[in-house]
């Protein structure tokens, strides 16, 4: 026998199944919530121990004459000796990037100690910005055309080799065109938010207060 429901019973059923619609949508949001408050806890721990590593002070400089821009960051390291290269992670979003793409070209410039001015403005302290951000020191050129800071502990020229973009940043591998050398010997490190000068007399001196032998230079030949 066929049976047929009635208004009000199909109401209630309807009703039933939006309730039911409604607890797992709201259980699905909570669970959504959850996950990104994780995320959250997760990135700020992540930062926190990131803010351990010491890293050395480099400006990244791109782009020719007066369409030039630079950056402050900690993230290069050598790839490879044979051949030469090296690797510096991007921010995509930096103003720097889509020059750098766009010409293949890149200056590496380790800073040292007394460099910490330098550091600042390229790393947007002050709102100075592109070419304005090069201002009061001196600038050379050699390969590429890429700015290169003459009184930098070491400024090496670049090629870009390779580029692997993943998430917000772009790992760049590049290859030294050119080098040029300091002979200053102190440092510029960024450790725990604060920039830090390393200089090995210093630290010789140091360990010897404490009793402690300093490492000795390698022999030569």
């Amino acid at each position: 026998m066929l049976r047929l429901e009635t208004s009000f019973a199909i109401r209630n059923r309807l009703v039933r199944s939006a309730d039911g619609a409604s607890v797992a949508l709201a259980e699905m949001k909570k669970v959504l919530h959850n996950i990104a408050l994780a995320c959250d806890e997760s990135s700020v721990d992540f930062r926190q121990a990131m803010r351990h590593l010491v890293g050395g002070v480099n400006i990244i400089t791109v782009g020719r004459g007066r369409d030039i821009k630079g950056m402050t960051v900690t993230s290069v390291a050598s790839l490879s000796v044979d051949p030469p290269s090296l690797i510096v992670s991007i921010n995509r979003s930096a103003s720097s990037w889509p020059l750098l793409k766009r010409n293949g070209f890149f200056g590496v410039n380790i800073l040292n100690a007394d460099q910490i001015d330098l550091a600042e403005r390229f790393a947007g302290k002050g709102g100075v910005t592109g070419a304005d951000r090069f201002a009061g020191a001196e600038w050379i050129t050699r390969v590429s055309g890429a700015p290169l800071l003459a009184d930098a502990l070491a400024a090496i020229d670049c090629e870009v080799e390779h580029i692997v973009e993943r998430h917000s940043h772009a790992i760049v591998i590049g290859r030294p065109l050119d080098i040029r050398l300091s002979q200053q010997t102190a440092a510029l490190a960024y450790w725990r938010g604060q920039y830090v000068a390393m200089d090995r007399s210093e630290d010789e001196v140091k360990l010897a207060e404490v009793g402690l032998p300093a490492v000795p230079a390698p022999r030569k030949g």
